[in-house]
């Protein structure tokens, strides 16, 4: 059972599918460190794709959750934890749920429901469209139980709490640590469903932990581009990027 599980780890590592993997890792680098999010939205459909969802979502949860401690400390003090806070604890309570639907859902359907998701989020983003309402306690928890729904089943939780967040009028650097706080959040506790379903085993991990410094590599370089370059322009490129990465999971 060992070699099987360690002929299937080398058998991912010696192929195109990783290169393609390897470069969209370092590509959703960048977009985390430079914006606070970035890395399961483009992730989860390529790996999904490449990999299947029931083996491509365990490895973004995973390195969600290395590369939520490298920008969580100093996100904490800058976010706005009234708001940030109670979207958390609704998420949470609603990722086991989601879990539910990677467990038993049927591996095509999955991805393709994950391309479709992303690409729609990205060409709503694209379009301008936003939300321009106030922000309730009880629609806080409602953006948060949907996104932990998401959580859960795909491995991405932003696009609803990036979309709402939008609305407010926080200064850039204060919506970055509300996202990074956010996923820092949920990075924890997203991984305890898979791992308690057997989800997480040796190819998973050796994936990983070829992957996650590539990201790590890529998370400072984003977070010094923050500096540099102008938000009009990052935009645009992860808007492209976004579109893309629906794309392939559809058409994949």
């Amino acid at each position: 059972m060992a070699e099987s599980l360690w002929a299937q780890a080398l058998d991912i590592l010696f192929s195109w599918r990783f290169a393609v993997g390897a470069f969209a890792t370092i590509v959703a680098g960048v977009m985390r460190g430079y914006s606070g999010f970035g890395t399961a939205i483009l992730l989860a459909p390529v790996y999904s794709t490449l990999w299947s969802p029931r083996f491509g979502v365990p490895v973004v949860l995973l390195m969600e959750l290395f590369v939520s401690a490298y920008l969580l400390p100093r996100s904490f003090g800058e976010a706005n934890k009234k708001l940030i806070l109670p979207i958390c604890a609704a998420a949470v309570l609603a990722i086991p749920f989601g879990s539910v639907v990677l467990l038993h859902t049927e591996a095509g359907l999955l991805r393709r429901s994950i391309g479709v998701f992303v690409l729609v989020f990205g060409l709503l983003m694209m379009s301008g469209w936003r939300y321009h309402g106030t922000r309730p306690l009880g629609l806080n928890l409602a953006v948060g139980t949907v996104s932990g729904l998401l959580k859960g089943a795909t491995g991405m939780s932003g696009p609803p709490v990036i979309l709402y967040l939008l609305a407010g009028k926080e200064e850039a650097r204060q919506h970055r640590a509300n996202l990074i706080l956010f996923f820092g959040v949920l990075g924890v506790a997203s991984i305890i469903p898979p791992l308690w379903a057997g989800l997480i085993g040796i190819p998973t991990l050796v994936l990983t932990a070829i992957m996650l410094p590539l990201m790590l590599v890529s998370v400072p370089v984003g977070a010094r581009l923050f500096h540099v370059i102008p938000l009009s322009w990052y935009r645009r490129c992860a808007l492209i990027l976004l579109v893309a990465a629906g794309g392939f999971a559809l058409l994949g």
